[in-house]
């Protein structure tokens, strides 16, 4: 184990990669785009002998039946990192992956400060400590040969990785969580796929839609002036013009000097018609929305500024050096979703607007696919409520149902428009949920008082008694344990940092353990959902795999929606085989299978 550096072949070093069934594998690159920075090197083998391969001038092609040998596993730290890297270089498709990322992430979830790097994992099992200071001497090499350093540290971060595999292999099985471990390291191929594929973006609608976007900020800026100089308490205060360019229409020249994007100045306006208003920022500032026009258009304006900058033409940055969007996925949150960042295309706006900007290649259309009601099915399966079962087994308005028995001969006589109040009331508590709504949130999202919140969930459960003692097991359960899972068969868990046996009777902690409580609540419904939406990628890859390898690519995936392209001869065929595959995937957790996929077929991406 590291006891020199030799020279030797590649053909050495498959005869003796070839004959395990288990292999270390990691890459150093030039950087984190592999688009366009190189894989400079490749090291795999195991405690016995690492290979460390230079991948600038030597051909992997030598290596593809170990990497793409599906009874080999190839343990790697973070492996679509390396996945993108190798198949954009060496145009192999690793198979039968083991992340030991992922393995920590899935074996202590909810433990935010836990350290899940290499470097952490190494001194946690092997108690030894990783020297990093060379990693940033990739850079710039420029054909130069590695140092017997660099050499060195891309073997160490080999050795280290089946002793870490054959540890949280062992702590999996204790748990009972080697199934969401195997989940997890199923999929993480389908995410490197989704990131390697990335989507075309039309970039003249997209300006043409930023522009408008920006348009629209402006206005909502010059009516937020005129309600300035309207209100009889602010037009003396705040009426000094700003000075302008000839060029500027007399119709955009300002008549405030309020700077509506600076949160102090906004504030001190404020508080003119709201004394202690604290901050402008969320809740504290939304409960006054519906009292004062001039804070509804605020935050309007806000919403349209966020547009006009967050997706705006900067948001070409994003754009590859293949003329492409790759987003990046953190695969496991503290309930098991997944997060996507640099660009967030969950934070997409999903109007269509936005989305629309992204375009198939010329002969292909996008196959999506989504649940339909996913958290609500996950709450009437495993609450086993009647109303609600019998409601999706119809295919009835629940929404609806839901309000008939909440508000009874209020909702049977009401007219339109209050029937479409009382309605959004009930979704708003049916999804709210899933999120471990109390009756603040709920007070905040309604714009009602806290008593009135706290009466209308209390009626709400004595119409619903099912939900109301599925909700509070749940959240006992993790109050008493410090952890709470997810449906079977996966059951994730989710560990609470914060808790202690003797919390129960500690009266400090009465706010974490309201925090615990919520989390127990609504990380079980997320969480399944989750696993059901992870599975299904699973599902749909291997199909890809088996019979379409040609035809259809899967290119994003936002909670419980799945995207694909194909090819458009077969749009049909495919849409078919994907619903059957999302409701095959949904059935492992919801067996009544009340649960279906809705499946769509168009030019562009859409919600």
């Amino acid at each position: 184990m590291l006891n020199e550096v030799q020279s030797a072949t590649i053909d050495e070093c498959v005869s003796y990669c070839k004959e395990k069934s288990v292999l270390g594998v990691d890459t150093e690159t030039e950087g984190f785009d592999f688009t366009c920075k190189k894989l400079l090197m490749l090291q795999i083998g195991d405690k016995d002998r690492q290979y460390v391969i230079d991948a600038r001038d030597t051909s992997l092609e030598p290596l593809r039946g170990i990497l793409e040998d599906k009874e080999i596993i190839k343990i790697f730290h973070n492996s679509k990192f390396d996945y993108k890297f190798i198949k954009r270089w060496g145009g192999i498709e690793v198979e039968n992956i083991y992340d030991t990322y992922l393995a920590e992430r899935v074996l202590h979830c909810g433990k935010q400060d836990y350290g899940y790097s290499l470097l952490k994992c190494v001194e946690r099992y092997c108690g030894d400590i990783l020297d990093k200071t060379t990693r940033n001497k990739f850079v710039n090499l420029h054909g130069t040969p590695f140092t017997v350093d660099q050499i060195t540290y891309g073997a160490k971060d080999v050795v280290y990785l089946i002793d870490i595999w054959k540890a949280q292999t062992e702590q999996l099985r204790e748990v009972g969580l080697q199934m969401v471990s195997e989940l997890e390291n199923k999929v993480v191929k389908v995410f490197a796929e989704i990131e390697y594929e990335g989507l075309m973006i039309d970039e003249d609608k997209w300006t043409a839609m930023a522009e408008k976007n920006v348009k629209l900020a402006r206005e909502q800026e010059l009516h937020l002036d005129k309600l300035v100089l309207e209100h009889p308490l602010l037009s003396v205060k705040y009426a000094t013009p700003i000075q302008a360019d000839m060029f500027t229409p007399a119709e955009e020249l300002r008549k405030t000097s309020i700077n509506w994007s600076s949160p102090m100045q906004t504030l001190k306006l404020f508080r003119n018609l709201v004394p202690k208003l604290e901050d402008v920022n969320g809740k504290k500032l939304s409960k006054h929305r519906y009292k004062h026009k001039l804070i509804d258009e605020y935050i309007l304006y806000k919403e349209r500024t966020k547009l006009a900058s967050a997706y705006g033409t900067k948001f070409f940055n994003y754009i590859n050096c293949d003329g492409r969007v790759h987003t990046n996925f953190s695969q496991i949150l503290d309930t098991g979703r997944v997060s996507s960042s640099k660009p967030n295309m969950q934070q997409i706006p999903s109007d269509n607007t936005f989305r629309n900007c992204f375009v198939a290649p010329s002969g292909w259309v996008f196959v999506s696919s989504d649940y339909a009601s996913q958290e609500l099915n996950v709450i009437a399966y495993g609450s086993r409520d009647p109303v609600w079962l019998e409601a999706l087994r119809k295919g009835a308005d629940l929404h609806g149902v839901c309000a008939d028995l909440v508000f009874e001969q209020r909702w049977r006589e009401a007219g339109s428009d209050l029937r479409k109040t009382l309605r959004t009331t009930i979704k708003t508590i049916n999804f709210g949920l899933a999120y471990g709504m109390g009756p603040f949130k709920l007070a905040d999202t309604l714009n009602i008082s806290k008593s009135e919140a706290e009466q209308l969930i209390e009626k709400y459960f004595n119409a619903f008694p099912n939900i109301k003692s599925f909700l509070q097991k749940l959240g006992d359960f993790g109050k008493q344990h410090g952890y709470i899972i997810t449906m079977p068969p996966f059951k994730r868990r989710r560990n609470f940092d914060t808790w202690y046996p003797k919390i129960w009777n500690d009266k400090s902690m009465m706010t974490e353990l309201g925090s615990i409580e919520r989390a127990s609540k609504n990380t079980p419904i997320q969480g399944s959902s989750a696993d059901m939406t992870k599975l299904a990628l699973i599902y749909i890859y291997d199909e890809i795999q088996a019979n379409y390898k040609n035809d259809v690519k899967i290119v994003m995936t936002v909670h419980d929606q799945i995207d694909t392209i194909c090819k458009s001869e077969i749009a049909d065929e495919w849409a078919t085989k994907m619903t059957e595959l999302m409701e095959k995937a949904a059935l492992k957790i919801i067996p009544n299978g009340l649960l279906k996929a809705d499946t769509n077929i168009s030019e562009t991406w859409e919600k």
